[in-house]
């Protein structure tokens, strides 16, 4: 029988500040203009600021916030942004407090809805793009879940991941300040954690290849996550995989590809890895 972990007493209110950052990408061959055209406002349609509000309230639910102040703003010609200030709403039953205090499990999926926050925010920026020499278009989408108090923002993890079409997600978490125990002695974490891996459902993990550049001592934790499989008819916008010859699709595969190791390792590629 797996012991209780001993519960840290505080001396007033918890200081500790955690921020879980993303960069999603999406990736898309888009052949003529008119059909890159059309992807740029596909992405506006399906993640404009509305439906960016949705998905942060979702996450507030999630957590548990008290939604303060929501400010919002489609951009032209193309982009949108979502900010939210939210706060503690203590509105859950004591197993749900405990159930959400815990960070041994991953967080949950978009059907599943417990959490508890303290003061904080959320913010989303979307950048749809594109480029004519080789038909490839992105779509990035940069959000920050920033917490003050005992509770992660680690338990919105997996909606976040489930909520966009995501090839490549760019994960940095930190713990920030001190809190003290009732002793007066200062803690500078609050939780364990080696990996933001930790915190990711099963079946994510399955499908990603991972990376972690972690720093221990100063509470850093780094994740980047790639898709393992490609089926390109899920790549293309505008055509069909049974619309090209072998060799397009072997050409369009293979620009693909060398976009996504660019965006997850970070750097140009004269040639594509063995």
């Amino acid at each position: 029988m797996k012991r209780a972990e001993k519960k840290l007493k505080l001396h007033g209110f918890n200081n500790l500040t955690k921020t879980l950052s993303f960069n999603i990408y999406d990736i898309c061959y888009a052949q003529s203009p008119a059909q890159r055209r059309e992807y740029i406002e596909y992405i506006d349609e399906e993640y404009n600021a509305e439906r960016l509000t949705g998905i942060l309230t979702d996450v507030s639910d999630i957590i548990g916030a008290n939604i303060l102040n929501v400010a919002r703003q489609d951009y032209d010609p193309q982009g949108a942004s979502v900010t939210m200030l939210i706060s503690e709403e203590d509105v859950l039953s004591r197993d749900q407090r405990e159930l959400a205090a815990s960070t041994e499990a991953p967080g949950p999926l978009p059907e599943a809805v417990v959490g508890h926050l303290d003061k904080s925010h959320i913010t989303v920026h979307t950048y749809p793009e594109s480029h004519p020499d080789n038909g490839i278009s992105t779509f990035r989408a940069d959000i920050d879940v920033a917490t003050c108090g005992r509770i992660s923002p680690l338990k919105a993890l997996n909606y976040l991941i489930h909520s966009f079409d995501s090839d490549i997600v760019i994960m940095d978490y930190r713990v920030r300040g001190f809190t003290r125990d009732v002793r007066g002695k200062k803690h500078y974490i609050d939780h364990k954690i080696n990996s933001i891996q930790n915190f990711i459902a099963r079946d994510t993990i399955d499908k990603y290849q991972m990376i972690d550049v972690n720093v221990y001592q100063e509470n850093l934790f780094h994740t980047k996550m790639m898709l393992k499989q490609m089926v390109l008819d899920d790549y293309l916008f505008g055509i069909d995989e049974d619309d090209l010859t072998a060799k397009e699709r072997k050409e369009i595969t293979r620009r693909l590809k060398r976009e996504m190791l660019e965006i997850f390792y970070g750097q140009n590629m004269t040639r594509m890895p063995k």
